[in-house]
């Protein structure tokens, strides 16, 4: 919990490798995971770094696997995943792969391109053989061709005459066109040929598949009949146009069959090539399948080397590689050993170094998480990544985070099913994890699988104490109320209201856990119940912006600004606790002073507190003023007392007292941090003014006894020293701009809106956890209502035989309503309440989030990594 409360303490570092080592040596920092390079050349090109052949090979392999992983998947094969994690290959390795990789793609673009080239003349010939067939088929419907072509010429009809025409030897063409392009290519061969032409036209039945991209196609074969070379021409020009196939169609039916005949054999022989050429494929496919996942692992670890070593410079004398990065401190004996490590598996004999620098720059924020409090560290990261060192809110979003969802989604059934959820979810997580889905809603889910049990957890304790169960009563330990009301009692009493002052049993005393279950049965339960959970709200709400400003101090502690202390911390508590510390105070004092037989004069709370600030008091009658009565005994006629009355002695004097206190924190947050810093900030002027001062007077006092130097000796020394006294101005000068930096205008601005935003947020973030309340009513009441309108209405129903069966129904409807919109849509809604709740009234009085994650160089999401990635 140490390393989650704060961040890792970072150490900038600066290692020294050996050419020879280097790939080695980063190669094993990859795999430890605790180092942050940094970009040493941010001014170089990409394409003008030293190793950019070597990504550009790595390039080139990725490219080759890309394409038969795109291989693997059109023949549905699955790629493996494997529980290795390979080294990453020495760069001697990388002509291996290489050659492995280009052997592959060669051989397998040369199979695709012969079996494309086999399934194109599969296709020609299976479109030749549907054309004798369809072509025989339609001769024979007609007694032979003779007998179609005297048919044809009486067909061939004159529009204007009615006239047949002279006979004359008929041609014909056949082939295949697309089925969608038939309606088409009938009505333009019969207006561009003048009806002169005649078409017919079947659908092939065999499913033909594109030879390039698989695709089924469907196709119909055509045959046209026409007169004259002319016709002929304008045929096959417009078959052209449609991208019709013409296949040659004896005239001869002998002729026709034998040449079905022999399609159909090469069809034969087509199909055993094809089926050794698809297996030939499958096998250099399934070869690579074995090895294509940890060859994927190899490249990406290799080209993430490389790009790591373009952040180094390179020292050319030495011809060694200089290196920074952030490292955490604990990490540091951890990153010496992977260097010396590495350094032996290079063989090199001078070893690499690892210099522990000092720097102003800001350190990235590392915590280090486990995959339980992962979850709830990147809620805290969707607002904004913490600043070194700052506290983290993580360790107390464990907790807080249920707990105010459960407030708002207190119930015992839907919790226990949103805990068994996110149970089963962890029990196969691992199953779960190494399918890796697709599903982006399920993969949020599983993702907040340990977050979703908890609130489940939770849900079903704030259920025990709200009482409800699927908006139903338990009753463990008997009611406290008199009568005691047994099942009879309460369907006779449909109207029942309940008086504490009548009807409660002081020696009973109250529900030992939660609510009273006699308050479902109530007609004032919700008067009694927005009571309970809005008091409550506002004590959860205000203890936890407490809490936030307390882990402020903690903040200005560590960083040592006591005057944050003064001036932010102690005015802010004491505004906080002086107004709505005051209303908490008053809300117990309130349940303790005030029974059940004490309740004709209990306060009203927020009238009291709204006449504070308006310092507008109703006292007691005589005699009672400032008194501390027993309520029991105190009479309101006599007394005088009313929900407006004041209710504990020196009550006005104590409430103007914190009124005071809280109104001068106002000025004290506003005026008196920028006024100390102007003054630090001048009182540091006159320091610089004064070492300038004496600077000046130091350098002419040297240029003159320079000059009296020169004039003796003849020689010019004193230029040294004039040159000093020159740099040592400037120094002072440089002083005087860092100084100049300061904007008192801006300082100020800027502590103003904080100070108006405190005050104001005080308010309106005590108001904003009334949605505790809120959220909590809304669902209680959405699960009475669906409870009341289905089962209640199905349990009622006397009907014999078909009850079981309106049951069964009303019961799917029952659950399908429950897990839809209670679970799913309230769950939702509490789940973004609560978010809101941590992001804007908790974080904001102490977490700045202004601070940049620690980006580690490591290979362990590599042997998940797709090669799109």
């Amino acid at each position: 919990m140490g390393a989650l409360f704060r961040s890792e303490e970072m150490n900038l570092c600066q290692i020294f490798l050996q050419s020879e080592a280097s790939y080695a040596c980063v190669s094993e920092l990859g795999e430890l995971g605790l180092v942050q390079f940094k970009d040493l050349n941010p001014d170089v090109n990409a394409f003008q770094r030293k190793f950019v052949n070597e990504i550009m090979r790595c390039d080139e392999m990725e490219r080759k696997l890309r394409y038969i992983e795109k291989e693997m998947k059109k023949d549905e094969m699955k790629i493996p995943d494997t529980i290795e994690n390979p080294k990453a290959p020495a760069p001697k390795e990388m002509i291996d792969l290489e050659a492995t990789f280009e052997k592959i793609e060669s051989e397998l673009r040369e199979v695709n391109t012969n079996a494309e080239a086999l399934r194109r003349n599969f296709l020609e010939l299976s479109e030749l053989r549907e054309v004798l067939k369809k072509t025989q088929v339609f001769f024979a419907e007609h007694g032979g061709h003779h007998s179609m072509i005297d048919d044809v010429q009486m067909a061939l009809v004159h529009e204007d005459t009615g006239i047949t025409s002279t006979t004359v030897q008929l041609g014909f063409v056949a082939g295949v066109v697309p089925r969608e392009k038939i309606p088409v290519f009938e009505r333009m061969m019969w207006f561009a040929c003048r009806g002169n032409v005649f078409l017919r036209y079947e659908d092939i039945d065999q499913v033909m598949k594109d030879p390039v991209t698989g695709d089924e196609i469907f196709k119909s074969v055509f045959i046209v009949f026409y007169q004259g070379e002319q016709l002929k021409a304008r045929v096959r020009k417009i078959c052209e146009g449609f991208k019709a196939v013409l296949y040659p169609c004896p005239e001869n039916s002998q002729e026709r069959f034998e040449m079905s005949n022999g399609v159909s054999t090469r069809l034969e022989d087509l199909r055993t090539v094809l089926y050794q050429t698809e297996e030939h494929r499958r096998r250099v496919l399934a070869s690579a399948q074995k090895e294509i996942r940890l060859w994927v692992i190899k490249v990406k670890k290799i080209k993430a080397i490389y790009h790591t070593l373009n952040l180094c410079n390179f020292d050319l004398s030495h011809n060694s590689l200089i290196a920074e990065c952030w490292c955490p401190v604990m990490a540091l004996e951890d990153v010496q050993m992977a260097l010396r490590h590495g350094t032996e598996l290079s063989g090199s004999t001078v070893p690499s170094i690892l210099h522990r620098m000092n720097t102003k720059e800001t350190p990235p924020t590392y915590f280090r998480t486990n995959k339980f409090t992962a979850v709830f560290q990147s809620i805290i990261h969707a607002y904004g990544v913490a600043e070194y060192q700052e506290v983290n809110p993580a360790p107390y979003t464990v907790i807080s985070f249920p707990f105010l969802f459960a407030v708002m989604f207190g119930d015992v059934g839907h919790g226990f099913i949103m805990f068994l959820f996110g149970l089963w979810m962890i029990a196969y997580e691992k199953k779960f994890l190494a399918q890796k889905s697709d599903n982006e809603v399920w993969n949020i889910f599983f993702g907040g699988r340990y977050i979703i049990a908890m609130m489940g957890l939770f849900s079903v304790y704030t259920g025990l104490i709200y009482n409800e169960v699927f908006a139903k009563s338990v009753n463990i330990f008997g009611s406290s109320w008199i009568p005691n009301y047994d099942e009879a009692a309460l369907e006779a009493n449909t109207d029942l209201t309940l008086d504490p002052l009548t009807m409660f049993d002081n020696v009973t005393g109250p529900y030992p856990l939660g609510l009273d279950p006699i308050w479902l049965s109530s007609l004032n339960k919700i008067t009694f119940t927005n009571s309970f959970k809005m008091k409550m709200s506002v004590t959860i709400g205000i203890s936890q912006m407490i809490l936030g400003v307390l882990l402020g101090l903690v903040n200005h502690v560590y960083f040592r600004k006591p005057l944050n202390i003064f001036c932010q911390f102690i005015p802010e508590l004491l505004f906080l606790l002086c107004l709505f510390g005051y209303l908490v105070a008053l809300i117990f004092y309130k349940w303790v002073s005030y029974t059940n037989h004490c309740t004709q004069c209990a306060p009203s709370l927020l009238i009291h507190f709204i006449n504070m600030f308006l310092v507008k008091y109703q006292h007691a009658n005589d005699g009672y003023q400032n008194a501390s009565y027993s309520c029991e005994t105190a009479d309101p006629d006599i007394t005088g007392c009313t929900s407006q009355t004041t209710f504990y002695p020196n009550q006005m004097i104590i409430q103007l007292c914190l009124v005071v206190v809280a109104l001068l924190c106002v000025p004290t947050m506003l005026f008196i941090k920028p006024f100390v810093l102007r003054h630090r900030h001048n009182s540091m002027l006159k320091k610089v003014e004064g070492r300038r001062a004496g600077l000046t007077a130091v350098s002419q006092s040297a240029l003159i006894h320079n000059e009296e130097l020169d004039e003796q000796s003849g020689t010019g020394n004193g230029t040294a020293d004039k040159e000093q006294a020159i740099s040592d101005i400037e120094l002072g000068s440089a002083d005087d701009v860092k100084l100049e930096e300061f904007d008192f205008s801006e300082i100020f601005i800027g502590q103003a809106i904080h100070t108006i935003e405190y005050c104001l947020g005080c308010i309106s973030h005590t108001a904003s956890y009334l949605r505790l309340w809120a959220l909590s009513l809304a669902h209680s009441q959405l699960s009475e209502v669906l409870w009341g309108m289905l089962f209640r209405f199905s349990l009622k129903m006397n009907i014999p035989y078909g009850g079981s069966v309106i049951i069964f129904v009303v019961f799917s409807v029952f659950a399908v309503l429950t897990v839809g919109v209670l679970l799913l849509m309230e769950g939702l809604s509490a789940f973004l309440h609560t978010l809101r709740l941590h992001w804007v009234e908790f974080q904001s009085k102490f977490y700045h989030g202004s601070g940049y994650n620690f980006d580690a160089f490591s290979f362990k999401n590599l042997q998940n990594a797709d090669l799109d990635e």
